[in-house]
């Protein structure tokens, strides 16, 4: 692919250009092994640690090959969650933006009829949970017949949850000619099967991480009563003051109640579970990323679309219910070799558990004494004060990539039979503006979305209020740039 020092001098400059905007400096080892792979269109079997930058190990080639005039799909991602879906997309889309490659999301407990029309548009890369996605296959609302880049990823977490039939049913509906990228942090025997049977000639990837998981988090315990662990839970914050945790959670009920006892000690925590409509969740979730929320409760299957690269903090309020649970829980704190804090609390019951957890790993977790009463209340005003994550002096990586992007709204949608081709017509024609210039297009029902590149959004906005579209002048207005 690229002798280059940093990996990535070799790809197309709309490419680079949106690598450079996201602070994309280098390859993680899992990108250098899989890149090349997926450049060569050769099926890939990758086993690795969440947080090793596996899904630009595949956005990167994938968005590198994709034919932007085609208007049908030509990779399916599925994924085993809604969170994680939009997470994919988000990135994918992030990855592709300069050179406009459209991505959409499809999962349950959202309007089929408001995913369908969003179907209808070019679609370059469709991310979905498998019962949505076949849902969706069954009413023919995706075309397959283009589809050449197949990423089933976590795909344990898909059997665990039980949708391997519904990724088998995809399969069998796809062209045979494609490429199939598998993620699996673990490689059950039912993976294999699937492997085995729907791969052709895969090269198996297995990346450690650069330094393990007991070196690069450091792991702790407290020995707390059920009763105790919210009191526990603030001593532990006011003393360690961390810019950013995320609190797990067994049940909605007791995340819920975190979030409230933190709530009513002047910190920014929220909840986030299954009990949430989706909406809300997604929103929850983007704002902890940005650092408008500190604190963020959990259940596990919530948090599985929460990525965050500099995450401090992880509490299991809860003890794990298993030991891979565990695993995966702390290596939030962990990611692109970020060093982290984990601490686990422990009651009577959950001695036995933590006993075999240990030996699990391979070590021991070092038991933490509890903070002094006096300590935790002369941090307490401190830390509730202390204002986010930063917020003010670090903006998201997302965020700088939408430097030099505008996004205009224009009132005109499908209603008045608009075109992106009318839009791009037309926004061309503006002095000082090519068709280079424009972006991605959006046609909804009632409106228009446009993005305008390098930095010439003002020009477009000062020059639409007198610029004819189908021969007649709409209203436009800048809007907040897609995350």
């Amino acid at each position: 692919m690229t002798d280059s020092k940093n990996g990535i001098d070799n790809f197309t400059e709309e490419i680079r250009k949106a690598l450079s905007g996201l602070e994309f400096e280098a390859l993680t080892a899992v990108q250098q092994e899989v890149i090349p792979l997926v450049l060569a269109q050769k099926d890939v079997i990758v086993t690795a640690q969440t947080g090793s930058g596996k899904t630009a190990a595949f956005g990167i080639p994938v968005c590198e090959k994709i034919a932007v005039e085609q208007k049908n799909p030509q990779v399916l991602v599925l994924a085993p969650t809604r969170e994680l879906a939009v997470q994919i997309k988000q990135d994918m889309a992030n990855i592709g933006r300069f050179k406009k490659i459209r991505c959409a999301a499809v999962f349950g407990r959202y309007s089929m009829e408001a995913q369908k029309r969003e179907l209808a548009q070019r679609v370059h890369v469709l991310v979905g949970t498998p019962g949505r996605t076949l849902d969706h296959i069954n009413k023919a609302n995706i075309k397959l017949d283009e589809i050449r880049y197949l990423v089933i990823d976590e795909a344990d977490k898909l059997l665990e949850m039980g949708f391997i039939e519904q990724v088998e049913a995809i399969i069998n509906l796809l062209p045979a000619a494609r490429t199939t990228l598998l993620f699996s942090a673990t490689m059950p025997e039912r993976i294999a099967v699937i492997c085995s049977k729907y791969m052709q000639q895969p090269v198996r990837v297995e990346v450690a991480p650069a330094q393990p998981q007991d070196q690069r988090i450091r792991q702790s315990y407290c020995e707390v009563a059920e009763q105790e662990k919210l009191e526990l839970l603030h001593k532990l914050l006011f003393t360690i003051q961390p810019n950013n945790a995320l609190l797990f959670c067994n049940t909605r009920e007791k995340a819920d109640a975190v979030a409230q006892s933190l709530q009513k000690a002047l910190l920014r925590c929220e909840s986030i579970h299954g009990g949430l409509e989706q909406r809300e969740r997604l929103q929850t979730m983007e704002r902890f990323k940005r650092g408008e929320i500190r604190l963020l409760a959990a259940t596990d299957v919530a948090a599985r679309g929460v990525h965050v690269d500099e995450l401090e903090l992880v509490v299991n309020i809860d003890f794990p219910l298993d030991k891979e649970t565990y695993v995966h829980r702390i290596g939030r704190a962990g990611r692109n070799g970020n060093e982290g804090m984990a601490i686990t609390f422990c009651s009577a019951q959950d001695s036995p558990a933590l006993a075999a957890l240990e030996d699990y790993l391979g070590y021991n977790i070092v038991r933490r004494d509890v903070p002094a009463a006096a300590e935790a209340a002369a941090g307490k005003a401190v830390y509730a004060a202390s204002g986010s994550l930063r917020h003010e002096a670090k903006s998201a990586s997302s965020g700088q990539l939408n430097n030099g992007i505008t996004r205009i709204r224009i009132s005109a949608g499908k209603k008045k039979k608009m075109r992106a081709g009318d839009i791009v017509g037309a926004v061309s024609q503006i002095a000082g503006i090519s068709a280079a210039d424009i972006g991605i297009i959006d046609i909804q029902e009632t409106c228009s979305y446009v993005e305008i590149h390098s930095e010439k959004g003002n020009l477009v906005l000062a020059a639409l209020p007198s610029t004819k579209i189908k021969g007649k002048i709409y209203s436009s207005k800048q809007v907040p740039c897609c995350k």
